[in-house]
């Protein structure tokens, strides 16, 4: 599936090169120097698109992505232009097509990249009428990928911020490195779970990227849970612990690693009365979670749609349950964060990165 997803990809970016070299050839000074030379007057037209390779500095899927929302945004000015064109009899400049294009792109990538690099806080609250001590409030972060928007040491300051919620626990929910993550990254940002001042410490569970699809990179997945535990994290794969008697925290594998156990499998013996969160990166298998004592699902994985439409075409194929934000099935809450950061790319249109805050309260 990747493969064609990739395939396609490269072929839209060929294509959109090529129409925004016609669209850029349609600039008044650029069809002047046909009358010195066609070949020049494409080069030329050619030459505009040469500021894209900065994108290059992050990666080439950040460049194709800047290149294709150039193309969308250059063929819908054009089509308002036809019908300004036809409504005011007179056609509109392709200068001033190709200036408004290039203005919206900017600004459109721009609100993205603060979306991708900002970090916003998301309340939930949620009532339970099992007895957690009266509250209890659990910091959730996922998709870290570090090395794309954050590094081990910005991962730190958002950590910082962490320390100042005053959380009970602190929860992560998967991808917390990725393929390109430096080792020197990857170290530091579990030095910085070690830095976490909550009640009850820090909790994760692996993401699909965790152990890595490539194994180029300077570390391994068993590198990186030892380095998680010296830190004192406690990583769950397909298990269940009781945090002082107050709640059980349940961590799945990742829902593309072999022999997973079933929700019921891991959550069966816990005793109903008390409180139960469970991990798990991936958003879909909601109707078996719903159906186990669990009171709570925290997930991530699907960036919140990350660069819009993608969201949508997740839940139309039904790769997952939920994009983003919160659901209850069966008296179970659902929450899916978009984030602390993303995959691949540093720009965020469909959404934003945050942390979450979830204060559940006893009845």
């Amino acid at each position: 599936m990747w493969f064609a997803l990739l395939t396609v990809l490269w072929a839209l970016a060929l294509a959109g090169l090529f129409y925004m070299t016609v669209r850029f050839h349609s600039f008044g000074f650029i069809r002047r120097l046909v009358e010195k030379s066609r070949l020049l007057s494409w080069c030329a037209a050619f030459g505009l698109l040469s500021p894209l390779a900065l994108f290059l500095l992050f990666n080439i899927y950040t460049l194709v992505i800047v290149l294709l929302h150039l193309v969308i945004f250059t063929a819908l000015v054009q089509l308002a232009a036809r019908a300004l064109r036809a409504l005011r009899k007179r056609p509109v400049s392709p200068n001033a097509v190709n200036i408004t294009a290039l203005c919206l792109t900017a600004v459109y990538v721009g609100c993205g990249f603060f979306a991708a690099f900002h970090v916003f806080e998301t309340d939930y609250s949620f009532k339970t009428d099992k007895n957690i001590g009266g509250s209890l409030r659990i910091v959730e972060i996922a998709d870290l990928h570090v090395g794309i928007t954050q590094t081990g040491e910005s991962f730190a300051r958002q950590i910082q911020r962490v320390n100042a919620l005053d959380p009970d626990a602190v929860m992560i929910v998967g991808d917390f490195v990725d393929d390109d993550s430096s080792k020197e990254d990857m170290l530091r940002a579990c030095e910085a779970l070690g830095e976490v001042k909550s009640t009850y410490g820090v909790y994760f569970v692996l993401g699909n990227h965790d152990d890595g699809y490539f194994n180029y990179r300077e570390f391994s997945g068993s590198e990186l849970r030892r380095q998680l535990a010296a830190h004192n994290v406690v990583v769950l794969e397909d298990e269940a612990v009781l945090v002082d008697g107050r709640f059980y925290v349940v961590g799945r594998l990742d829902k593309s690693m072999l022999n997973r156990k079933s929700a019921a499998e891991i959550t069966a013996g816990l005793d109903e009365s008390i409180y139960t969160v469970i991990l798990d990166h991936q958003p879909n298998d909601y109707a078996n979670e719903a159906e186990t004592c669990a009171d709570l699902v925290l997930s991530g994985h699907t960036h919140g749609g990350h660069i819009f439409p993608a969201g949508y075409i997740g839940l139309w194929t039904g790769a997952n349950d939920r994009v983003y934000g919160t659901e209850n099935r069966n008296g179970v809450d659902f929450v899916v964060t978009s984030g602390i950061s993303g995959w691949a790319l540093p720009i965020k249109t469909g959404t934003f990165s945050e942390i979450v805050v979830i204060d559940v309260t006893q009845i």
